[in-house]
């Protein structure tokens, strides 16, 4: 970000104005289209900023230079200008050269361009609580600003052009600085996080010499999870329509009578992670490896999935895309939430479509479903004796 103290995106009296631009391919339907940027104008709202124009265009290779073209850059700029935007967001992850290129084609109107991991990591960055969790976001951050360290010095150099130049007397470059100090930086990130990593592990062997089973709970964004959590164990988490209001891991203890004669009880724990979306950057699925490593070797995974969704199969291919390249490989129990939002016949087919797979079908609003979702949790763990 521009280092210029009259960059309206530094003013935090100024009401963040976004413009939104998606390139897809000409092949994909028109309300795919529109999902993808409604999610993306959902990612904008949980930062905090408002969408004024959204823009998709259909094209077979996006511009190597600007992503967009350069004709439709003008366009936007035009635009801009006439609704005072200050931020340009990309639907998609950009080479350095091309966010380079839009930033200095934006540079006389006074705004910024980001793409879509751009946006999220800020989100992540700004509901980031846990220290592990601002290291994991900051390691990702690195990651991700690495290719692009030319255009920061080209910035750098452009404001401070006496450190430029006593860089080279030294005869070291701002690039070769920059590319050290992250480099450091990183190997400290990755070495402070091993010592959680060890943490949890003394955790998670504790745990099973206790013979408590634990389930890691996977979600598409706003399908309900909160809620569900909720009702099973009784306790206050963040339950909003926003992506990602959940960031670190919680573990919630559920307890579940097991014999009624006796009165056992038995103590599950839950794992409760980030919600996932379509093209969630592999990057940040890296840098929050060592989190997911608990729920990696949970001894159940519930699959989370709003059933009154339209794009239903599409989340699932989504959140089964993740686990696999995560190498999640435990029992997987699809929970279909909300079905008090379908009728009969929308819950009959949905049921015929995944009749060979282990689901239960619930709703939180009215406790349906509830009672047999408890009984297959015993079920399916009952090796823990």
């Amino acid at each position: 970000m521009s280092l210029d103290p009259m960059n309206p995106l530094l003013t935090e009296k100024t009401d963040l104005k976004v413009y939104l631009v998606d390139i897809v391919d000409r092949s994909i339907d028109v309300n795919i289209l529109e999902d993808r940027l409604l999610e993306l104008e959902n990612l904008v709202n949980t930062f905090g900023g408002m969408v004024v124009i959204k823009r998709y265009q259909k094209r077979d290779m996006p511009d190597k230079r600007t992503y967009i073209g350069s004709g439709k850059l003008e366009e936007i700029i035009l635009e801009m200008k006439e609704v005072w935007a200050q931020l340009l967001i990309v639907g998609n992850v950009l080479k350095p050269s091309q966010v380079y290129q839009l930033n200095e084609k934006l540079r006389p109107i006074w705004a910024k361009a980001w793409d879509r991991m751009d946006l999220i990591l800020k989100i992540f960055d700004k509901h980031a609580i846990s220290t592990e969790s601002k290291m994991q976001i900051e390691l990702a951050a690195i990651r991700h600003m690495w290719p692009r360290i030319y255009g920061m010095w080209m910035e750098l150099s452009r404001q401070w052009w006496w450190w430029e130049w006593a860089m080279r007397w030294l005869g070291e470059t701002n690039t070769e600085i920059m590319r050290r100090h992250l480099k450091d930086k990183q190997f400290k990130i990755v070495e402070k996080l091993k010592e959680y990593e060890n943490m949890r592990r003394l955790h998670r062997d504790t745990r099973r010499k206790r013979w408590i089973p634990t389930i890691w709970i996977v979600w598409y964004t706003n399908v309900g999870k909160s809620s569900l959590l909720n009702f099973l164990t009784n306790k206050w988490v963040i339950a909003e329509n926003k992506l990602f209001a959940t960031l670190w891991t919680n573990v919630w203890k559920l307890y579940l009578m097991t014999d009624l004669v006796t009165g056992r009880w038995k103590e599950f724990l839950l794992n409760d992670t980030i919600g996932f979306i379509r093209d969630l950057p592999p990057r940040l699925i890296q840098a929050f490896a060592s989190t997911l490593e608990d729920s990696i070797e949970a001894d159940l995974l519930f699959h989370v999935i709003d059933a009154s969704d339209v794009y239903v199969d599409d989340r699932i291919a989504v959140v089964n895309h993740i686990l696999d390249e995560i190498w999640a490989k435990q029992k997987r129990l699809m929970v279909f939430n909300k079905i008090d939002l379908i009728d009969a016949e929308k819950l009959k087919e949905l049921k015929l479509k995944f009749k060979d797979q282990d689901c239960i079908w619930i709703s939180v609003y009215d406790g349906s479903g509830i009672d047999e979702l408890k009984d297959k949790l015993i079920e399916t763990t009952n090796f823990y004796k």
